[in-house]
């Protein structure tokens, strides 16, 4: 027996109406045509699926299992498509994202609490476990944007550029490298380094910095949270590197000194990579506008305090 969703939709929208002139009504067809498409299902189920003897016109035993079937399948059609006209339209859809800068985390949080107020019907996740495999992730549809200060020459992935920031050395007031107008390469070999725990060729203060002079820190001690970095800094436990967003607040405490790394600095951009088909979608446009105006915005406010 071949059923489609217009029996479904035919058999509710006779019960609900009670006869033949009424539902043709609803369903927008002749009552001619409905009439034939009743006589066609019952053919093909081998049974009556109305009491035709009755006004208003009755479900028979069969007709109501199959209302019953219409009760619980129309629904979540209707749901489906009104999901597809918010796919179609923009209006919804899936921000799966990775981050391949831990320090991200800091500005991501409240990009997103603004973005969820504008678009509610996006699924929004942040998938912190696919950080060393984001870019093939994002290839394989596992995730559809990813955080990235590393862009690559990549079919079908496209590279938008978010902002510009600077990475900037941080320690106590106690420590002796607080004296110092800048900070360089040699300087760190006799200081304990916290840090992310991610690979060095992800940590700033290594790929633009140690690695190239081929310098090693006395030591290299890995903190999950910025908070507990910033909390061992202040208590002169060692020394961090960290975005100029997320040292705003410190730059104004009694505790810390930032300092720039080298005479001119490391300056850096964080890039927002999506598959091609996907970057102009507008929520996606809205979220990297969001995410390339909030981080420096904050830099400016904490500038002011």
């Amino acid at each position: 027996m071949h059923i489609e969703f217009r029996h479904l939709r035919t058999v509710k929208a006779i019960h609900e109406a009670g006869g033949l002139a009424r539902a043709a009504e609803m369903l927008n067809i002749t009552q001619s045509a409905l009439s034939h498409q009743i006589k066609g299902l019952e053919e093909r189920a081998g049974v009556e699926l109305f009491v035709r003897r009755s006004k208003p016109m009755r479900l028979s035993a069969a007709g109501i299992r199959l209302l019953k079937l219409a009760d619980r399948i129309l629904p979540e059609i209707a749901a489906l498509e009104e999901d597809f006209r918010g796919l179609r339209s923009g209006r919804s859809g899936r921000l799966h994202i990775a981050i391949e800068c831990h320090a991200c985390y800091d500005w991501l949080f409240p990009v997103l609490e603004e973005f969820r107020r504008d678009w509610p019907d996006v699924d929004v996740d942040i998938r912190p476990g696919l950080s060393f495999d984001a870019l093939p992730a994002l290839v394989r549809e596992d995730v559809d944007l990813v955080v990235s200060s590393d862009p690559e020459d990549m079919p079908g992935v496209v590279f938008a550029p978010l902002f510009d920031y600077e990475s900037v050395f941080v320690a106590s007031t106690r420590n002796p490298l607080s004296e110092k107008p800048f900070v360089v390469a040699e300087d760190f070999r006799d200081q304990l380094l916290i840090a992310y725990p991610v690979e060095r060729s992800r940590l700033d203060v290594f790929s633009q910095l140690l690695t190239p002079a081929r310098v090693e820190p006395r030591g290299v001690r890995h903190v999950e949270l910025t908070a507990v970095i910033l909390m061992l800094v202040g208590s002169n436990r060692g020394v961090a590197v960290l975005p100029d967003w997320v040292v705003r607040e410190v730059r104004y405490s009694s505790d810390y000194v930032t300092r720039p790394l080298t005479e001119r600095g490391v300056k850096r951009r964080l890039y927002a990579a999506a598959r091609a088909e996907d970057a102009e979608k507008p929520f996606m446009a809205h979220f990297r506008r969001l995410a390339s105006t909030l981080p420096p915005r904050l830099a400016r406010e904490g500038s002011t305090r």
